[in-house]
This record gives structure tokens, C-alpha cells and sequence, in this order.
């Protein structure tokens, strides 16, 4: 059951972490209007499932004026409302006050803040203290999104003498971070990847809109586009099975993907998104509707 709607604001970021599943960077294309808004938030209104509406990116504060009427329009028609943000603004506690004041007069329901080396491993001072003194100050309801370097750790087996190698960390290996992070790590064969393991291919539970018009279910996988269908019709008409990519992830993961298609493939990957993520841009070209924007495959 969709209950969430997450507008990717912008692709465009101040960073470039190496663990992005979108590939944003400073370079990165494509931003909501206003007028493009209003227009997802009155299909969501049609959506009667639909309780949350949050703004991300990229780095959806590089637009602020454009978030900030978004998220009071959001609230408007009834959402709760979320966003997130790396906190490059927030230089020292009185300048983050003044970026969070406004927001504070909004109803928002979640201030997520990333948190973590991906952001602040090269700046002196983590920027993200000061936007949650600010933010604690005006009451507005902090989360923390951390997500460190993969390690990895050994899982004991009670019934085994050693345990079998896991990576932790909570990196996701799609996007930049198939090209960055997965060197090195442990490896299991292709054949294994039967399942997809993070998201909700038949109920959805939330989706990402961006400004070209894909409605994604997963970073880089529409159920199609609302600028040619509207969002409440794409939702309504949606087809878990009968979908060319999410078909055949949900009757047997990626391996299905790859033996479906017949895509030359490696023997070994990381795990099952690593996997898929290959598959797909493998795919990107035949089935351009489902697939994309190329950017988030590091094709643009």
C-alpha cells in the first residue's frame, strides 16, 4: 500500500559521495518547478493512501525557496511532511537558526540530517552539530541518516567452528557506490541473488518522483512516467508481475533478471543489489521507460 511520496527536489548536489545510489554531484541534472509540485501533490491528494510527502535529493536546501513552498503546500492539502539534508548550510548555529526558522512555522514530521564520514571527512568541523543544536532549539523532530564505509565482520555460526563474512555499514551498492565502494569485499555467486531484499516491489509502501517524470520504486526503476501518465493512474494501474524488470525480480531476484534477458554477467557480486544495479543499466536501453534517468547508471 503506497503511503509515501518522496519528491527527489533536485539531482543536484554540493557533494559527490562516493556512496550515492543516485549519483548526484554538483554536475547533476534535473529540478522540480513549482507548477511541476502542484501538480504531483494534487495526484497524491487522489492517492487516498498517501499520508507523507518528503523533500530529498541531491541536496534539496540548494533550492531552498522551491522546498520550503513545496513543503507548505504539502501541508496544505494534509500531508506530513519530511526532509532531508546534509547540512552544508548550517556553518555555525546562528546561521543554521535562520535557515530552519521558517520551517519550524511548517508541520513537519521528520528533520532527517545525514550524518556521517561520507559528508564531513574532509571538513574540520561536522556541520551537522550545528543544524541539530539549531533544530533541537526549535522543536522540530530530528532523525539521523549514518551510514559509514563498508567493513567487513564475521557473523558466528553456533554450529560451525568459523562464520561466514558480512559486510555492515548500511551502504547501498547502486549507483556511484558500485563503482566506488564494493572493491575488495567478499563475493557470492551470481546464482544466489534470488530475491530483492529492501524494497516493497508489490505493496511499494513509498515512491520517488523526479523532475523528469519517473515514479521509482526503486533508484533507477519506474513503474513508468506521470508526465505522460498521471501519478494516481500509474499507481492505480500498477501490475507488480506483469512489469518487464520488477516481474521478474519478484519471482526470482536478480538471477532471474539475468537469466530472462540473457545478460552477460560477472560470476560473483557483492550482494543482491550490486547485482541488479547491473542488470538494469545493462537493460537501460531496451526498456527506457522503466529504466533510468541514464545519470543515476553514470551514463550522463
Amino acid at each position: 500500500m503506497l503511503n509515501g511520496i518522496h519528491f527527489l527536489l533536485t539531482y543536484t548536489c554540493n557533494y559527490e559521495c562516493d556512496h550515492c545510489f543516485l549519483y548526484c554531484s554538483p554536475n547533476s541534472k534535473g529540478t522540480f518547478t513549482i507548477a511541476q509540485i502542484k501538480k504531483v501533490l494534487d495526484e497524491a491528494t487522489k492517492i487516498e493512501t498517501v499520508s507523507s510527502i518528503y523533500f530529498e535529493g541531491g541536496e534539496p536546501f540548494l533550492y531552498y525557496p522551491l522546498m520550503l513552498e513545496g513543503a507548505k503546500l504539502a501541508n496544505e492539502r494534509g500531508f506530513k511532511v519530511g526532509l532531508v539534508t546534509n547540512s552544508y548550510w548550517a556553518t555555525c548555529k546562528e546561521d543554521a537558526e535562520l535557515w530552519l526558522k521558517p520551517i519550524s512555522k511548517l508541520e513537519i514530521s521528520d528533520f532527517s540530517i545525514s550524518d556521517d564520514l561520507f559528508h564531513f571527512e574532509e571538513i574540520t568541523e561536522n556541520l551537522s552539530k550545528y543544524a541539530r543544536i539549531a533544530a533541537e532549539e526549535l522543536n522540530l523532530p530530528i532523525s539521523s541518516i549514518t551510514i559509514d564505509k563498508p567493513e567487513v565482520e564475521v557473523e558466528m555460526d553456533k554450529n560451525k567452528e568459523k562464520g561466514k563474512p558480512v559486510i555492515g555499514g548500511g551502504a547501498m551498492f547502486r549507483g556511484r557506490a558500485v563503482e566506488t565502494l564494493t572493491k575488495g569485499l567478499p563475493l557470492r555467486p551470481w546464482e544466489e541473488m534470488r530475491e530483492c531484499p529492501y524494497e516493497d516491489l508489490e505493496g511499494l509502501g513509498r515512491i520517488h518522483v523526479d523532475p523528469f517524470g519517473n515514479a521509482q520504486i526503486c533508484q533507477g526503476l519506474s513503474i513508468g512516467n506521470f508526465w505522460k501518465t498521471p501519478l494516481s493512474t500509474l499507481i492505480k494501474d500498477y501490475t507488480p508481475k506483469a512489469h518487464p524488470i520488477c516481474g521478474p525480480l519478484i519471482k526470482g531476484g536478480p538471477a532471474q533478471l539475468v537469466k530472462i534477458y540473457n545478460i552477460d554477467h560477472e560470476d560473483n557480486y557483492v550482494d543482491e543489489c550490486h547485482c541488479c544495479y547491473l542488470a538494469r543499466k545493462a537493460l537501460i536501453d531496451q526498456f527506457p521507460e522503466y529504466l533510468g534517468p541514464k545519470q543515476i547508471y553514470g551514463l550522463e
